[in-house]
């Protein structure tokens, strides 16, 4: 553990991120057709704000000051219509706290005959004259559709002008690639999981993309610092150069990845468990999901694609070649330079074998030298004299 730390800090390439991008490819491309799928065959759970209803509201507590349960307005309902609702809600707290009850579209009889149901089953603070109702249009939630679609593409347009001007058009279109990834794969989400779709989780949605379309900017920032003048240098490839920067800014992206998603989960929190405010909880729910995914993306989808989009280019691709060459190059070198030091080691070694070998016979001299000596002066050689 403490190595991989070490390694994200350093971020010295560490993490072949860009040399296994078919691996993130594939496996993107199955969670997108799985989300795409989702959405075309299943479709979304739309709230009635798109699809027109009735919401009804009263107190969450009774006229005894008895907390009034969700359990119990569903099944008030339930007995009063003969159908379940769409969805009942406890919104605030304390005295101000009220239940919202969301149906499809009912007439005037089965809202009177709603009404006194749960007047009478659960008397609610007020009693009957109290519990309100209002007819949600479809054509309202149609409305901020159409201009969060509009503003999506708006959005689009800008991002490229603004990267094409600012970077170059290869980073505009690969941002643009994550940001549709996101979107995508966010709304796949939803459909897959069944959460309801309001008009907050599509204005969630919008907000989503500044953030993955701000990581993946820092990271092509510190690309485009890292190639600069690559072409004239034959020491990396642009895949090499654009890996070391997303080691260099990934414990960036972490670290402000999981301080942007602390706020959100505490709204998450607040709105549900606090508030019980629907609204909070959709805002929150399409945020968290789209910055962990806008996270993954600008790490091992924007920068790939990027890669993928240089190495297309002849000067690019001339470039990796001299490198590749320079490579072989050095290897041969280094071989050959290998090979003279095991031939030098080698003469050495012979040249210290014949070295012992003279020394051993220069030993052997000196005893047949003295027995000689012993001879002349007349002492016994070892032999009898007659």
């Amino acid at each position: 553990m403490g190595s991989l730390l070490s390694r994200l800090y350093v971020g010295n390439g560490a993490f072949d991120i860009v040399g296994k991008r078919k691996r993130w490819y594939t496996t993107s491309a199955i969670i997108l057709l799985i989300c795409i799928g989702s959405m075309v065959f299943q479709g979304f759970n739309l709230g009635i704000d798109f699809k027109g209803g009735t919401k009804v509201q009263m107190a969450a507590v009774s006229a005894t000051s008895a907390p009034i349960e969700v359990g119990s307005v569903e099944a008030a309902f339930k007995s009063a219509l003969g159908q379940e609702p769409a969805a009942v809600q406890k919104v605030g707290s304390g005295d101000s706290a009220s239940i919202q009850i969301r149906s499809s579209a009912l007439d005037t009889a089965q809202v009177l005959k709603l009404k006194t149901e749960l007047a009478t089953k659960l008397n609610p603070k007020g009693g009957q004259g109290s519990i309100s109702d209002s007819a949600v249009s479809a054509s309202w939630g149609g409305e901020i559709t159409q201009q969060a679609v509009i503003a999506l593409i708006v959005f689009f347009i800008a991002v490229v002008l603004f990267l094409a001007l600012y970077f170059e058009l290869h980073m505009a279109i690969a941002a643009l690639v994550a940001v549709f990834h996101d979107v995508v794969i966010t709304a796949g989400v939803y459909s897959l999981i069944g959460f309801e779709v309001t008009p907050a989780t599509v204005i969630g949605l919008l907000t989503i993309l500044g953030f993955s379309l701000y990581d993946t900017v820092v990271v092509f920032d510190k690309v485009k610092e890292n190639t600069r003048g690559l072409l004239g240098l034959t020491r990396r490839t642009y895949a090499e150069a654009a890996n070391l920067a997303l080691n260099q800014t990934l414990m960036r992206s972490i670290n402000t990845s999981l301080i942007a998603l602390l706020p959100v989960i505490g709204l998450l929190i607040v709105g549900v468990v606090v508030l019980g405010v629907g609204t909070l909880q959709d805002l929150a729910l399409v945020q968290l999901t789209g910055m962990f995914v806008g996270a993954l993306s600008s790490i091992f989808i924007a920068t790939p694609v990027l890669v993928d989009l240089k190495n297309r280019d002849p000067k690019y691709k001339a470039q990796a070649k001299r490198v590749e060459t320079r490579r072989a190059k050095g290897v041969s070198a280094a071989a050959a330079s290998e090979s003279e030091i095991e031939s030098s080691d080698d003469e050495v070694l012979d040249a210290d074998l014949r070295r012992e070998k003279a020394m051993a016979a220069a030993a052997s001299v000196p005893s047949r030298t003295a027995k000689s000596a012993d001879v002349r002066r007349g002492r016994p050689s070892g032999k009898k004299q007659r």
